[in-house]
């Protein structure tokens, strides 16, 4: 796993856009991505994440690990939640009218919302359900055709954290649909471990929940 020191201090971090040393990619020789563990540092985290001015940031982990918390306390600029689009929503639709009848429309919502951003060519902050791969493949490109990066924030807790954060919400998940964000989350988490970040993502910070707690600040230089 690649890891780099620099720029680490206990107030902050600011992750390049460009790490040190180069892979082999399908397109030529692209930056070596750079993955920062942040877990189970007993309070030592840093308190603030810095990127790039125009990089994409996606924010990923179970169902009631925390991820919206996360960005409402800490995200300086644009950011996008499927939460958010969900709270409006229920907000306007009948209280007797289930939610899986206009998920559909709730998605398609959050989805504009995500493009109108990105067409803005600012910096955005992304909730990732963590099931939507192809979703991080479309930040990716985006991410690329900028000339900026993407960047992975994964919040690791264990799964028994997860429910007791979606009965403190008083909104959960399926079964079926919980054990297949937990089966993909794994999957997600195991691969950045071992250095193997998607396609053209610049780098990848793994938290805990106390790292979150800790975190102040997610923001963009310049």
């Amino acid at each position: 796993m690649n890891r780099t020191t620099a720029c680490a201090t206990t107030t902050g971090i600011a992750l390049p856009p460009q790490p040190a040393g180069r892979v082999r990619g399908a397109r030529g020789t692209l930056p070596a991505p750079v993955v920062r563990d942040l877990r189970g540092r007993a309070g030592r985290s840093p308190r603030a994440l810095l990127f790039g001015p125009r990089d994409l940031v996606v924010v990923t982990g179970l169902p009631g690990s925390g991820k919206s918390t996360l960005m409402r306390r800490t995200v300086r600029g644009t950011r996008i939640d499927s939460q958010d689009t969900r709270d409006r929503w229920d907000g306007r639709v009948p209280g007797f009218l289930p939610y899986a009848v206009y998920r559909p429309l709730v998605r398609l919502a959050h989805y504009a919302g995500l493009r109108r951003a990105l067409r803005a060519g600012g910096a955005v902050v992304v909730h990732d359900c963590g099931t939507q791969a192809w979703v991080r493949r479309w930040l990716a490109r985006e991410a690329r055709r900028r000339g900026a990066s993407l960047h992975l924030l994964l919040l690791d807790v264990t799964p028994q954290q997860a429910l007791a954060g979606q009965r403190e919400r008083g909104r959960g998940v399926s079964r079926y649909a919980f054990r297949r964000h937990r089966a993909a989350s794994e999957r997600l988490l195991r691969a950045v471990e071992r250095g193997r970040l998607p396609a053209h993502s610049g780098s990848a910070v793994l938290i805990d929940r106390a790292a979150a707690d800790t975190l102040r600040r997610i923001g963009f230089a310049g």
